[in-house]
Order: C-alpha cells, then sequence, then structure tokens
C-alpha cells in the first residue's frame, strides 16, 4: 500500500510566509517599521463587533420618529411644509380608496407609492373618504397605520390633509431618491 499524501500546509502557513518574503522587499518609509505581526491572531474566544459598528456611513439611518397626519416632521422646511398643509402643492397623482376592502386598498396604495417614487413624483394625493360618521370608515382609520410600515415609511417624508375641512384626503410628500 503506498502512504497517505502529505497534508497541505495551513492556508495561513502560506500566507504569513508570503508576506514575510513580501515584507522583505519593501522599504519602509522614514520614521516606519515594519509590522510585527501582518494578520489578526485568529479569535479564541467570542468575537466583539467590529470597531467600525458605531461609525455612520454615507447611508441614510431609519426612520425612527413616526409620521403623523398634519404634524410637521423634520427634515421639511418650512415653506415646503406650509405648501403641502395648505393645498399649494399640487399631487402628481392622485389614488381614491373608495369601495376597497383594506387589502386591497393597502395594496393598491402600495403600488401606486412605489411607481410614483420610481417615476420622481414630489406629491401624491390619496381619497380614503369621511366615513359614514366621525371615526368611522376601516380604511381611514388604518390609513396612517400602513404609512410607518417599514415598507412604505422610507419613501414617505410628510403627510396632510390639504383642505382643513376635508379629512378624507391626505396628501403626501414623498422623499427624493
Amino acid at each position: 500500500m503506498t502512504p497517505p499524501p502529505a497534508k497541505p500546509p495551513d492556508r495561513g502557513e502560506r500566507d504569513l510566509a508570503a508576506w514575510a518574503e513580501y515584507l522583505a522587499q519593501v522599504k519602509p518609509l522614514p520614521g516606519r517599521s515594519r509590522p510585527l505581526m501582518p494578520f489578526p491572531p485568529e479569535p479564541t474566544g467570542p468575537v466583539s463587533p467590529p470597531a467600525t459598528a458605531g461609525i455612520r456611513t454615507t447611508r441614510r439611518p431609519a426612520q425612527s420618529t413616526p409620521l403623523v397626519i398634519g404634524r410637521q416632521p423634520p427634515g421639511v422646511d418650512n415653506a415646503t411644509w406650509r405648501r403641502l398643509r395648505t393645498g399649494r402643492l399640487p399631487p402628481g397623482r392622485s389614488l381614491d380608496l373608495h369601495g376597497h376592502s383594506a387589502q386591497r386598498a393597502y395594496q393598491a396604495l402600495e403600488a401606486m407609492l412605489r411607481r410614483a417614487s420610481a417615476e420622481r413624483l414630489r406629491c401624491v394625493e390619496v381619497i380614503t373618504g369621511r366615513g359614514q360618521r366621525e371615526g368611522s370608515g376601516v380604511i381611514r382609520r388604518e390609513f396612517p397605520l400602513w404609512l410607518n410600515l417599514p415598507t412604505l415609511r422610507p419613501l414617505l417624508l410628510a403627510a396632510a390633509h390639504a383642505h382643513s375641512g376635508n379629512p378624507g384626503a391626505t396628501r403626501l410628500l414623498l422623499r427624493r431618491p
């Protein structure tokens, strides 16, 4: 019988040998020395989070403040807020949810907001209706909750009723992509 083949050297050992060979050819800058340990040692205990975990990146952090219809959110200047709140910011698209079930209404809202965002529209209007009496209407009651869901909240910047006498229509200010 033939003996088993020799075990190949550990990849870490090969890397260390290659690094040492390369480092022998490098002349350090004045005032600098060669590193003593080219690679960090293998962790033996629990791994701690990387040092960059607390550093902010260029990516926008998740929106932590809930969107409230009729309240000026941070990040919206006074002039834009006034135009949205008073109805002088014209909507690029409108969606009427009368007669929809709650599930169909949410699906239509999500689809419309995604299309509007892709088309770089700034303002859209959603008509939920006022209901038969104060506080009635499933869609009108659920609408503010839908706006704060993780699927829709990143698309939205502000929400306001364009006319104080008609709480059944809401204008939404979309984020710029």
